[in-house]
């Protein structure tokens, strides 16, 4: 299924393209003028800016004066251990938790003082994917990736059922599965079924939550494979929080540690996991982290010799 994911993606890229130009939609822009920093000798343009973030909920502070840059067109993976507040800093981002003090700049603009109309025109430019896939039981998957194409640009059913199709392609699945219902669907399938109504305003950035959660190794060596193909045909940004060792090694340019309140480093992935912290150190160079680290060695050596 994998093998295949260029063409598709090239394709439906294309037939999306052309659909958002036709009904006037506003999913997809230029680039937006955001802060460049220069990272590891080149410019890269800053499109999610965190300064001083802090949330707290009654007692416990999940994040202290956390600050983060996420640069346009990468995949950062967001790693940390349990209650690190991984998930938190992504619902800060997308404006589902409201910080009790700090900064979320997103695609140049402020998201805490936009105003309702704009706010909502921000938002409409992420794509998120929850952990549990988040779909509408009652309705089936083209319904539910229909749903932000009727309500946020206005198509009618027929056409918003059409380009449903398209994403549905786009995330591999089949055209059979568009008639079915989430509680019909495997665990893999309804994480291909999320990610495309995540795509289905052509988003910016796609934030994912554990996509791989659940999933088995093969289901969730294509699922990465299929991430990696969507962002270099759609060149989107992918802030993707996640606990799966070979997801990082496999697709993953950057990578950000929670911990102790904040952004203990967030850095290329041989950077990272040299960084004399404990929970660095065991999360790496533990039999998991060894054993990611060969298989991906091991494929990229296969990938060398194939060329």
């Amino acid at each position: 299924m994998v093998n295949n994911q260029a063409g598709v993606a090239d394709n439906a890229a294309e037939i999306v393209a052309g659909r958002s130009a036709a009904d006037g939609s506003e999913a997809r822009r230029g680039p937006a003028q955001g802060e460049t920093h220069r990272q590891h000798g080149k410019e890269e343009e800053v499109v999610i800016e965190v300064r001083d973030l802090t949330n707290r909920f009654a007692r416990q502070v999940v994040h202290h004066k956390l600050n983060l840059d996420v640069y346009r067109g990468e995949v950062l993976g967001v790693i940390g251990g349990s209650g690190a507040g991984k998930s938190v800093l992504l619902r800060s981002i997308v404006g589902l938790e409201t910080p009790a003090s700090g900064r979320v700049r997103v695609l140049g603009q402020d998201f805490s003082s936009l105003a309702p109309e704009r706010r909502s025109a921000l938002e409409r430019r992420f794509g998120v994917l929850f952990q549990s896939g988040a779909l509408f039981s009652s309705l089936t998957v083209v319904e539910n990736i229909a749903v932000p194409l009727i309500e946020n640009v206005g198509l009618d059913r027929p056409e918003a059922e059409h380009l449903a199709e398209v994403k549905l392609a786009l995330a591999g699945l089949p055209a059979s599965a568009g008639a079915k219902y989430p509680a019909a669907l495997s665990g893999g399938m309804v994480k291909r079924a999320a990610l495309a109504r995540a795509l289905a305003l052509d988003p910016d950035i796609l934030f994912l939550d554990e996509p791989t959660a659940g999933l088995d190794p093969i289901s969730a060596a294509e699922f990465d494979q299929l991430i990696l193909t969507l962002r270099d045909a759609l060149g989107f940004t992918v802030f993707l929080v996640t606990h799966d060792l070979d997801t990082l090694y496999a697709i993953c340019d950057r990578v950000a540690v929670l911990s102790d309140k904040r952004v203990l480093a967030a850095d290329k992935l041989d950077v990272v996991q040299a960084i004399n912290d404990p929970w660095v150190q065991a999360y790496f160079h533990g039999p998991r982290g060894r054993a990611a680290r060969q298989a991906s060695q091991a494929s990229r050596q296969q990938t060398t010799e194939t060329h």
